[in-house]
């Protein structure tokens, strides 16, 4: 049987993009500085929720220790945060998790994160619009009339936001009192009997208010807390499709996603606190807890400002849905894995304009037609599966060796300017290790005898993080179908999660035994790999918790990108061979230069990469070790 079509078909789907951060060449404006990025990720973070989630989470799961809820939550998407900011710095160029997984993982993997990225910001902007419509058609026009007014819009309704928020946590730090966080039973039939709050007219015969005090539901309502607050911090990774409009992006766009993610960790957990010292957790309105919180304190003037901020943070949550959307489509239109008339930018504007009206029509008639309800859970598929994405990216290519197919786009040229003494040095030691060709045995694995990546422990990396991913996505089904014998400590629920633990732990020390990759960036993810694989245990482990008609429809949503993919991306990439002519001649010159310049030897990555020019000519691209 030949065997050769299906190779072929194999290295089409896992071709990675060449990509040259060398030169700051880029057809859209580099206009962002990084105030920029920080008011638009706090403007697509900090949106609507922080007025509602806080009282609905705090009255229904969490009572006033949702502040910990909030704690957790940041942490976790920090950890996602921080394999972002790792890319933004590393290659820093339109498309967020797309690119980042086209350059490391291959084509189809890189298509389908950003199919769901599309499907995330599509409903995102969908369901702020059905709250915000009457100035949806006029953001839409600001968009497309350029980056640097929708930005300074984005600024000043953030500041607005951001200033009601002061208010709040002030007036509630005023006002409020710890008594709020040491209620008892007494207190709650007392309080149920004696008040005449409307909010005790209805449904208080069959509520249950927990035990009391600071964590009336437990630590389980804490954590079921949390799992619905890590969404209120969906929004920062808006500022990775940014690369090529920023100035100076390996150092804004780390700066803007930390910083964006601390400013609304704080405003979070303000609000919060001060929601649950100003009245008793059980009294807080689920849809408007600041008004009637205000009124509980007899301020009722203050819910006109709270109007002001809730409307401003609509509207820079939009813009934040809306901003990173044209820009994913137009990454991969350009690349040629959706229709190509969706790359075309404005030649005053400097923008994606088709991608910007498409986008922003798709979203409308969304919004029109559909009762958003039900595909909410899809955004968090997306978001989620682009965080685990990058996480998975950070761990491979961090521990591969620097060969001359992906010199280009490491960014050791981000530092300071090294001399040429360091750079010939640099390439002879990788000439001599880039090769490993020592037998595979356990010694080997745990105990490598390189202190530079090679071939062999790149590979092993790569088979480690697969593993550990398969047993990670194991480990998370288990804990949440299994619950209930894990709770009730049956024996064999509880060795078997502890075994699914230990194989998660050997893969990842076997990681962390790997020689690491010494390319200076100017920021870097700490203590590696066992950030991103927390990462990746968080966000499968949410993912887990929706529920299947969401997977359903998710699937659907995924067939219909796989058909846009085999029947148009595929043949139309600009990475496949009929691409590949141009690249094939600048192989071939660079191979003539190689060989007679000076009279020097050829390294042996270089050597390796011109045989292969010479065996597989037309898809030279494709069999690239990227990584």
């Amino acid at each position: 049987m030949d065997c050769k079509p299906l190779i072929y078909f194999g290295r089409q789907l896992f071709r990675r993009k060449y990509v040259d951060c060398s030169t700051e060449e880029t057809r859209l404006a580099r206009c962002l500085n990084t105030l920029d990025l920080v008011a638009l990720g706090v403007g697509s973070t900090l949106g609507a929720g922080v007025y509602v989630l806080a009282g609905a989470v705090a009255r229904e799961n969490s009572g006033p220790a949702i502040v910990i809820s909030f704690l957790i939550a940041a942490l976790a998407s920090v950890l996602a945060g921080l394999c972002y900011a790792e890319f933004g710095a590393r290659v820093p160029r339109t498309g967020s998790a797309y690119l980042y997984s086209y350059v490391t993982v291959g084509e189809f993997c890189a298509f389908i994160t950003g199919w769901n990225l599309i499907l995330a910001y599509v409903i995102g902007t969908s369901s702020v619009a059905r709250a915000w419509s009457a100035t949806f058609d006029e953001l839409i026009g600001l968009l497309s009339f350029g980056v640097k007014e929708s930005a300074m819009v984005t600024k000043v309704f953030t500041c607005i936001n951001v200033l009601v928020l002061c208010f709040v946590m002030l007036s509630g730090f005023v006002k409020g009192s710890l008594k709020n966080w040491q209620l008892s039973e007494n207190t709650f039939i007392n309080g149920t009997n004696g008040t005449g709050s409307e909010n005790l007219t209805e449904g208080y015969s069959t509520w249950h208010y927990g035990s009391g005090g600071f964590m009336p539901y437990g630590f389980s309502g804490v954590l079921s807390g949390a799992a619905t607050c890590f969404y209120a911090f969906v929004g920062f990774d808006c500022i990775a499709t940014t690369g090529e409009e920023v100035k100076n992006p390996q150092r804004a766009i780390p700066f803007g996603i930390v910083a964006s993610l601390l400013i609304c960790f704080v405003a979070y957990f303000g609000v919060s606190a001060a929601l649950t010292l100003m009245m008793p957790y059980y009294l807080l309105d689920k849809n408007s807890p600041l008004p009637v919180a205000f009124k509980y304190i007899g301020w009722d003037g203050a819910k006109y400002a709270v109007a002001v901020g809730s409307l401003c943070a609509l509207s820079t949550s939009l813009l934040g849905s809306i901003f990173p959307m044209p820009r994913v489509i137009f990454a991969m239109a350009e690349d040629g894995l959706l229709f190509r008339v969706l790359a075309r930018i404005n030649k005053r504007t400097k923008t994606p304009l088709i991608a910007t009206v498409v986008s922003g029509v798709v979203a409308a008639i969304m919004a029109f037609l559909f009762d958003l309800k039900d595909l909410v859970d899809l955004m968090s598929i997306g978001t989620l599966l682009a965080y685990s994405l990058v996480a998975a990216c950070v761990l491979v290519l961090r521990y591969q060796p620097d060969q001359f197919s992906n010199a280009t786009y490491q960014m050791a040229n981000t530092s300071d300017d090294t001399d040429m003494t360091e750079s010939a040095s640099t390439s002879e030691s990788q000439a001599e290790v880039l090769q490993g060709n020592e037998g595979l045995s356990l010694n080997v694995v745990l105990f490598p005898e390189n202190t530079h990546p090679t071939q062999q422990s790149g590979s092993i990396v790569n088979a480690c993080v697969g593993f550990n991913g398969l047993f990670i996505l194991i480990l998370c089904l288990f804990a949440v179908y299994a619950k209930a014998p894990l709770l009730e400590g049956k024996p064999w629920s509880i060795c078997l999660l502890l075994v699914i633990m230990l194989l998660c732990m050997f893969f990842t020390v076997i990681i962390a035994r790997q020689p690491e990759n010494k390319t200076k960036l100017s920021f870097k993810v700490p203590l590696l790999p066992y950030l991103p694989v927390i990462s990746i245990v968080v966000n499968v482990y949410l993912m887990m918790q929706l529920d299947r008609g969401t997977w359903i429809r998710f699937a659907i949503w995924m067939v219909i990108g796989c058909v846009i993919y085999f029947a148009y991306g595929m043949r139309n990439s600009s990475e496949s061979s009929s691409y590949s002519l141009s690249t094939d001649r600048t192989a071939r010159v660079f191979k003539d230069t190689v060989s007679v310049s000076n009279g020097e030897a050829v390294p042996p990555e270089k050597e390796a990469f011109i045989h292969d020019i010479d065996e597989y000519p037309a898809d030279s691209r494709n069999t690239e070790d990227d990584v």
